[in-house]
């Protein structure tokens, strides 16, 4: 299938950004050509379907920045910590309040992501318009891109603006409660699978196997986003799952090289087309080139098996940087032993003895997936944010058939091979939780944390630095000046 997407200068220079602003940094952006096409009585009459797909292309690329999208998903889960450093970090709280789950209406990442998430949305309704005039596959492409954001917006805050292309800017958008963008987002997926190919291996394209991963998605959260859920959502799970597997996406033995750009593999389902310096240096040491923010708690790395290949393998004197997650004695390329900013040995440790605030320059284990070794031996990132991956489909397959799902497979089956793949014991049997925990080994930092502690009730539980209980954080609130600005709004309890 013929790929749509281009590589804008705004895009470009984006990735430029990185380098200059570290931890301020805001990826996400903003385009201009979301404008409607109108005729003398303001009518729409359609948009360049071409140009606006690469265009909502890059309105997904955006998630691979650290904040606004992915912070919802990741940093307010029990996976990531964005650990404040003497005045480093402080960003007047805006980490320590996702973290906490302590964030209000006002929060600037949920503003950014409600807006950002949303626009895209609208984007696609352009492409989507018959005015436009877009082909069966572009339309279908379109339909796929509207119900991934369609998807973040539903599951973020439980309900869904929607603005007609046809709607003046006098009009107010007409709101979706949960269950109606969650048949919405349904029949987008629906109507367009018939009109895609299967593109494995053409990472950056949302072909048939993206279309059938959010389906699956979508029905093995059901019970989340509709109330009730029975033994056919979850076969229907399944039957995706399945039709992933018969377009000939497989798992990848070589776990690390997966996330190395350039390497040809069959598990990615699909990428964002965006550079992995935001999957790199937000974690590491300044002295390794990074900006010593985000960290990984305790209970996650003490999660694995000594042989996991998922946990990598660490730095020292003959490998230089290491993979996985990292802790421990810090070596650089050739090496020598690195100290941080105030002469101390470069030592990560697994405990926070401040808590989230008041820590030195080592403390946390740092995730590290997107990397390779560059020409000048550092740690060299590169294009493709993983979104979605076979691992992931084989996960959601197991937990469908726990859940009750039909399949001629067992649970266990599934979960042995991956784990055998993976260098860990096969434990011929499993509960719930400890799936939950196979998939933090398998998908870390890969943006499916807070969809999965929700969906296990886990996610207003305690852990390490967070203590609030608060069942109505499940939800997001919705920003305030949303709320003031449509009345057909009306803002989530708690809030």
């Amino acid at each position: 299938m013929k790929n749509f997407k281009f590589k804008s200068g705004a895009m470009i220079f984006a990735g430029v950004l990185i380098f200059s602003f570290g931890a301020c940094t805001d990826l996400e952006p903003s385009f201009d050509d979301s404008i409607p096409a109108e005729d003398a009585s303001g009518a729409f009459t359609g948009v360049d379907p071409t140009n606006f797909l690469e265009s909502a292309y890059n309105d997904i690329e955006g998630m691979g920045d650290q904040a606004n999208t992915y912070a919802l998903l990741e940093v307010s889960s029990d996976e990531l910590v964005v650990l404040t450093r003497g005045a480093d970090w402080g960003d007047n709280g805006i980490w320590r309040t996702m973290h906490q789950h302590t964030w209000d209406a006002n929060h600037q990442h949920i503003l950014t992501a409600w807006n950002n998430r949303n626009a895209a949305v609208f984007r696609c309704n352009q492409i989507i318009a018959p005015e436009s005039g877009a082909s069966p596959e572009q339309l279908a492409q379109a339909k796929v891109l509207r119900a991934l954001n369609m998807f973040y917006v539903m599951d973020f805050f439980g309900q869904v603006p929607f603005r007609d292309v046809n709607d003046g800017i006098d009009v107010d958008p007409r709101v979706l409660t949960r269950a109606e963008a969650f048949d919405f987002i349904v029949q987008d997926l629906t109507e367009a699978l018939p009109n895609l190919g299967s593109d494995v291996g053409e990472i950056f394209t949302a072909d048939r196997g993206f279309a059938n991963f959010m389906l699956a998605k979508l029905y093995l959260n059901k019970e989340v986003y509709t109330g009730s859920a029975d033994a056919s959502d979850y076969t229907r799970v399944i039957e995706a799952c399945d039709a992933i597997t018969a377009d000939g996406y497989t798992l990848d033995a070589e776990y690390f090289e997966i996330f190395k750009p350039g390497h040809a593999n069959q598990e990615i389902i699909l990428a964002l087309d965006t550079f992995t310096g935001n999957r790199v240096w937000n974690i590491l040491h300044p002295n390794q080139g990074g900006w010593n923010g985000f960290a990984t708690l305790a209970e996650v790395y003490d999660s694995f098996e000594t042989g996991d290949i998922r946990l990598g393998t660490p730095s020292s004197p003959t490998e230089g940087f290491g993979t996985g997650m990292l802790i421990g004695q810090q070596y650089d390329a050739d090496g020598t032993a690195l100290t941080d900013r105030g002469g101390n040995a470069l030592v990560f440790t697994k405990d926070f003895p401040t808590g989230i605030s008041g820590n030195n320059e080592r403390t946390g284990v740092r995730p590290m997936k997107y990397t390779e070794e560059g020409d000048d031996g550092k740690p060299s990132p590169g294009n493709g944010t993983v979104l979605a991956r076979y691992a992931d489909v084989l996960l959601m397959k197991a937990e469908a058939i726990m859940k009750g799902g039909t399949s001629a497979e067992t649970a266990e089956s599934i979960i042995d091979n991956l784990r055998t793949l993976r260098g860990v014991s096969a434990n011929g049997s499993y509960t719930m939780a400890e799936l939950l925990d196979e998939r933090r080994r398998e998908l870390w930092v890969e943006g499916w944390r807070r969809n999965d502690q929700i969906r296990f009730g886990t996610f207003n539980e305690t852990w390490d630095m967070k203590e609030n209980t608060e069942t109505f954080r499940v939800l997001f609130p919705i920003p305030a000046t949303a709320v003031a600005t449509n009345p057909n709004l009306s803002q989530n309890t708690g809030y």
